[in-house]
């Protein structure tokens, strides 16, 4: 079983044939889904495919290029859903957005306060900030949380002890060279795997939009760096997302509440 734990299946990309995706995805072996809605405006969509889907699941946070956007109300409407597993996407960004650097660090450390106060890991965005994030995760020993697509900065592997890092279809580019050299390092107890779908679709299917079905080929090149089966990779993978974002409990309690509101019905 694979898991694609960051998907924005809220995105526009995905709203005429959402059901095909996901009936792809559980076709190749992906059978669980988590959404960052990394924006107030595509919370709604992401707790409706989450109430819909039983596999599907949610985060809660504002992307550092939104972060001139930010409402405390956006997450705390719905930290609390039954398929809520995390807070984020949040982090920093200074490619994009380096002169909002003062107020993304604020609201960062912010919202990472609102994720130790309701005990939610976090999912971390960090781009051309490996320093500055870096300083304020360490000070953050209580919590744990997943680099998302790992940008193979080596000082940044000083957070194994409570991150994990996600892998995606960057590794299987022909340039991936950074994160080839770098991905021996990581612990394999700390590797997931992500799509980031519809962003950086993995080779051979680059130029096209990316799906959660295509984690297969992240699994199947980690697989190979790992010198291992693709199903020992997908338990290994699979054990450490159950780990991090505790899915299963947060499965239960939402099938509790279904079963609860079916009996009154």
């Amino acid at each position: 079983m694979i898991i694609d734990t960051h998907t924005h299946l809220d995105n526009e990309k995905y709203y005429d044939d959402i059901d095909e995706v996901i009936q792809n995805a559980t076709n190749n072996g992906v059978e669980k889904f988590i959404i960052p809605a990394a924006s107030p405006k595509d919370i709604k969509r992401a707790v409706e495919l989450s109430e819909k889907y039983e596999n599907i699941f949610f985060a809660v946070g504002v992307h550092p290029i939104d972060i001139e956007n930010y409402d405390d109300k956006f997450l705390l409407d719905y930290i609390n859903h039954d398929k809520c597993v995390a807070v984020g996407e949040i982090g920093l960004d200074y490619y994009y957005t380096k002169e909002t650097k003062d107020l993304q660090i604020k609201l960062f450390k912010h919202q990472l306060d609102i994720a130790v106060k309701y005990n939610k890991p976090v999912i971390i965005h960090i781009r051309d900030a490996s320093q500055d994030s870096l300083e304020i995760l360490e000070k953050y020993t209580q919590l744990k949380g997943v680099l998302h697509c790992y940008n193979a900065d080596e000082m940044l592997l000083k957070l194994k002890d409570n991150f994990y890092y996600g892998i995606g279809g960057v590794i299987t580019f022909k340039n991936a060279k950074k994160l080839i050299n770098v991905f021996p390092k990581i612990p394999k107890n700390r590797v997931i795997i992500e799509t980031d779908s519809p962003y950086l679709t993995p080779h051979p299917h680059r130029g096209k939009r990316n799906e959660p079905a295509y984690t297969t080929l992240v699994r199947d090149k980690i697989a190979d760096l790992w010198e291992m089966t693709s199903k020992e990779v997908e338990d290994i993978t699979t054990k450490n997302t159950k780990e991090l974002f505790n899915i299963w409990k947060n499965y239960y309690l939402y099938a509790c509440f279904l079963l609860f509101h079916y009996l009154q019905w």
